[in-house]
């Protein structure tokens, strides 16, 4: 059983930037992490996925903005989100499929095995 905690969430001035941060605990060995969010009246979308190995992949709608890494000695995955627009409001999610891997369609969360609570994001002036 994988147990996620995220946090970092708040409210930022459109250009602004974030880090939210994805606590995992339970049964930790060779996970991988992905982001996601999702928008009232909106299906939650993948926003990144980060392997094991730390091998990455992003959404086109963030990529050059956003930033996933992690560190596995503190079973910590972090999504670093700069120059943030209104549309990038939404609860975002860090969920694991209970492998080492990002699924083949890792945008899908059905992929996802294991969510956490959710973090608030929201830009706006």
């Amino acid at each position: 059983q994988l147990h996620l905690v995220e946090s970092g969430g708040g409210l930022v001035q459109p250009g602004g930037s974030l880090r939210l941060s994805c606590a995992a605990s339970g049964f930790t060995l060779d996970y991988a992490v992905g982001w996601f969010r999702q928008s009232p009246g909106k299906e939650r979308e993948g926003v990144s996925c980060i392997t094991y190995g730390r091998s990455k992949i992003y959404a086109d709608s963030v990529k050059g903005r956003f930033t996933i890494s992690r560190d596995n000695a503190k079973n910590m995955t972090y999504l670093q989100m700069n120059s943030l627009k209104p549309e990038d409001t939404a609860v975002y999610y860090c969920g694991s499929p209970g492998y080492w891997h990002c699924p083949t369609n890792w945008y899908m969360d059905n992929e996802y095995f294991y969510w956490g609570q959710g973090t608030q994001v929201t830009v706006s002036s």
